[in-house]
């Protein structure tokens, strides 16, 4: 939306006057130069969709709130507002946040269970010009939601994908653990059994970045206790019910978090925030008594890693490089063949 108020113009002053393609101007009528002007410009979103050029619609990946339905951008109550269609995982979720801001729009379920047959559905009507707003329940879409297969789909088919940037669980969390966030590493839920879960934190054990993961409540004290035993006992930070009434931060060593999780078990929406180790947990890891080789061979069996990363994992862990780590290893080989061989 555009306005523009001339003094040239035989208008009461101060009037308004709306233009559709020209640049807002402010000038002065009290000042003899004309290149003396103010300069306002109202920024509006280029619509893909609303191009000349491009006959097909558009996919909107619209940010919802997380909790606190205040936490929603102007732009994205205007893009639900004028999509032909909104594309949601659960349509009486969806329905909800609609209604408290009074947006009717036709709703379409869209969830892991459909979406193999569903995003071919989107595309056909958006290749017909429908533009389509693609939301989750809470907070971006495809972050640990549905929406990347109708996302490559669009691409293929060169239809416009267009975020609508919105609230995060994640950096939420994030910017309130007290955890570095120089950088960081987003794993989202980690697997539910307990094996695979394991040997997802094996891969995790020489990562120094902050951690940051999703969780279930009737999972996380499981969780938290296998980070505990592999990861060692880090500095963390457990987020629940972020933005909403009950919002609480828990703070501390992961077995601080643990010991205070069986005094009340956690409830609702959870992220774990999990800081890289500090000196002394790094120095305890590298000075294992598990031999090199034993700790390779450990490592294939637990996490499923081949020979190399294996090598490469059990290096890191111990501040030595992987040809240094492999040397070591033959050598001990060549000792124990050497001993045999006397015996």
């Amino acid at each position: 939306m555009k306005y523009s108020i001339d003094a040239k113009l035989p208008m009461r002053e101060g009037a308004l006057v709306q233009r559709t393609s020209l640049p807002v101007e402010f000038h002065s009528p009290f000042t003899a130069a004309p290149r003396a002007h103010a300069r306002l410009v109202a920024m509006a979103a280029r619509n893909p969709a609303t191009d000349q050029q491009s006959p097909a619609g558009c996919l909107y990946l619209v940010g919802t709130p997380i909790g606190n339905l205040e936490d929603i951008t102007l732009r994205a109550l205007r893009t639900l507002k004028e999509a032909d269609q909104i594309a949601c995982e659960d349509t009486r979720h969806t329905q909800k946040l609609l209604a408290h801001y009074e947006i009717r729009k036709p709703l379409v379920s869209y969830h892991e269970h459909n979406e193999m047959t569903r995003a071919p559905e989107l595309i056909m009507a958006m290749e017909q010009g429908a533009k389509i707003a693609l939301v989750s329940d809470a907070g971006m879409p495809l972050v640990s939601d549905p929406g990347h297969r109708l996302v490559t789909l669009c691409l293929r088919h060169q239809i416009p994908v267009v975020p609508i940037a919105g609230p995060s669980a994640l950096l939420a969390s994030l910017s309130a653990s007290g955890m570095p966030t120089e950088e960081f590493l987003f794993v989202g839920f980690l697997p539910a059994r307990s094996g695979e879960r394991r040997r997802a934190l094996e891969r995790l054990r020489i990562e120094e970045r902050t951690i940051i993961l999703y969780e279930a409540p009737h999972r996380v004290e499981e969780c938290i206790a296998d980070a505990m035993e592999i990861l060692g006992d880090r500095p963390a930070c457990l987020a629940r019910e972020v933005t909403k009434l009950h919002e609480e931060f828990v703070r501390g060593k992961l077995s601080e978090i643990a010991a205070a999780l069986e005094q009340r078990p956690a409830r609702g929406e959870l992220t774990l925030v999990i800081g890289p180790p500090d000196a002394a947990e790094r120095r305890v890891q590298g000075d294992s008594a598990q031999s090199l080789a034993a700790r390779v061979e450990e490592l294939m069996h637990q996490a499923k890693l081949d020979r190399k990363e294996a090598l490469k994992l059990a290096a890191k862990e111990r501040g030595m490089t992987r040809r240094a780590a492999y040397n070591q290893i033959v050598q001990g080989q060549a000792r124990e063949a050497s001993s045999g061989d006397e015996g």
